[in-house]
């Protein structure tokens, strides 16, 4: 996932792949690798080259899917060109794409930034479901229907996607005499975020000494957040977190968990929230697929098979990042073979199976890469059916192109404040005006 928005924020930060080794595609570091060109721009004599321009790592590389589309097509060479970070890699994307110039054949852009390339850049770019082999009904509908304009172009092909589960310490849970069995576990909280916060408070009366029930706040609210129809901006474009109750009810059902002290007082993605994963401060976190590769890369080699992963309350989506084709680039008709070719089910599956990037293309959720997928750190937890049916139940959700900022504004300046002895009032008020300020409202 690669961001380092508060709602997608693990991608800008995490780092390690979902099964195994390597990093993650839609959610992968954009913090550790070196940036730059990772790719020979010049080509071979007489070959068409196709240059990509992404950050964090996509993991098409890395899965040898570069390698094998060469074989097939002897005549292409592909070269990436890679920026680290998210918030360093989109303004030059979008200044690139204003001024037509710069542009690389192939152009990354990450779900947090989509609304807005879609709303305001959409005719530099391909219509990318005009393209041979692309075919609608193989892509999940909520992620087709981000990249699409009102008129119907589609301008980017969904790379991954990051649909929520809840991780959690089994011993923990069974220290704290709650139920250890996955399906139990999924049972306790059903359908109501409510529930789970329940859970916590059960949690909390027997909980091992120095634990939380869960990790941070920001984890909780974006948690919550990511399960709603709507949350910041409504189907017109309007911005109404201050007045959608959903937001405000996520908002006061966070605080309640802070106040009551079942959330640790941490920032994700940040050292001393790594430490509380290493040190075992914590029995539960809303886990998308590639967080299960954080996980692993924080924990102690102790913490191998003592995870699990169970049903989220509700089913939502926490990461994912696109492809795109500006039609200012120097090979176009090639560029949107090759993006349509890296986004089909097949290669999508092998991507997981590798990476542990999970497909944004359903047609790939029944494939062995996927069902058969398991992580060290959760055993034999079906991890690829599990987060298959979140990502199929997913709501389809307005993303706002400032999202982020309101995100982070009710995270960081928000929920946060409250496991620092303000009161939800108080952290409300600021966050609405630390927030109104940034949107110039």
């Amino acid at each position: 996932m690669r961001r380092t928005r508060l709602a997608h924020r693990a991608p800008a930060f995490a780092a390690v792949a979902v099964l195994g080794a390597g990093l993650l595609t839609g959610c992968a570091d954009d913090s550790g690798g070196s940036g730059g060109s990772s790719g020979d721009s010049g080509g071979g004599k007489g070959k068409t080259t196709i240059t990509l321009g992404l950050f964090g790592t996509f993991g098409f590389k890395e899965a040898g899917l570069y390698a094998e589309y060469e074989k097939l097509h002897p005549d292409i060479k592909i070269a990436e060109n890679v920026t680290e970070r998210n918030e360093n890699y989109y303004p030059a994307l979008v200044n690139h794409l204003t001024t037509g110039s710069g542009l690389q054949d192939i152009q990354g852009v990450e779900v947090g930034n989509i609304a807005e390339v879609v709303s305001t850049q959409a005719a530099k770019l391909e219509d990318l479901s005009k393209v041979s082999g692309v075919d609608k009904g193989d892509f999940l509908d909520w992620k087709w229907q981000q990249a699409t304009t009102t008129d119907g172009q589609t301008i980017g092909l969904g790379t991954d996607v990051g649909p929520m589960a809840i991780c959690y310490r089994k011993d923990l849970f069974q220290q704290a005499g709650l139920p250890t069995d996955r399906e139990q576990v999924g049972k306790l909280w059903a359908g109501d975020w409510s529930k789970f916060v329940g859970v916590g408070e059960t949690y909390k009366k027997k909980a091992p000494k120095g634990t939380t029930f869960m990790d941070s706040p920001g984890g909780l609210l974006n948690a919550i957040l990511s399960s709603e129809k709507e949350k910041f901006y409504d189907s017109s474009g309007k911005v109404v977190y201050r007045t959608n109750p959903a937001v405000k009810n996520a908002f006061d059902l966070t605080a309640q968990a802070a106040q009551e002290g079942l959330l640790g007082a941490q920032t994700q993605f940040q050292p001393a929230w790594d430490q509380t994963i290493a040190n075992v401060k914590f029995a539960a976190m809303a886990c998308p697929p590639w967080m299960l590769g954080y996980i692993k890369g924080k924990s102690k080699a102790d913490a191998k098979g003592k995870w699990d992963v169970a049903v989220a309350p509700k089913s939502g989506n926490w990461g994912g990042s696109f492809l795109t084709v500006p039609k200012a680039g120097k090979q176009v008709k090639e560029a949107a073979a090759l993006a349509a070719w890296l986004t089909a089910p097949a290669q999508q599956a092998k991507l997981f199976g590798i990476q542990g990037s999970f497909p944004s293309a359903q047609a790939a959720y029944n494939s062995t890469e996927v069902t058969g997928a398991k992580n060290d750190m959760t055993g034999d937890a079906p991890i690829g059916t599990i987060f298959a049916e979140a990502a199929k139940s997913s709501p389809v959700q307005v993303i706002g192109p400032k999202d982020q900022i309101i995100q982070q504004g009710l995270t960081d300046n928000g929920v946060f404040l409250v496991t620092k002895g303000k009161s939800p009032e108080q952290a409300w008020k600021t966050a609405t005006k630390t927030i109104d300020n940034n949107l110039d409202q």
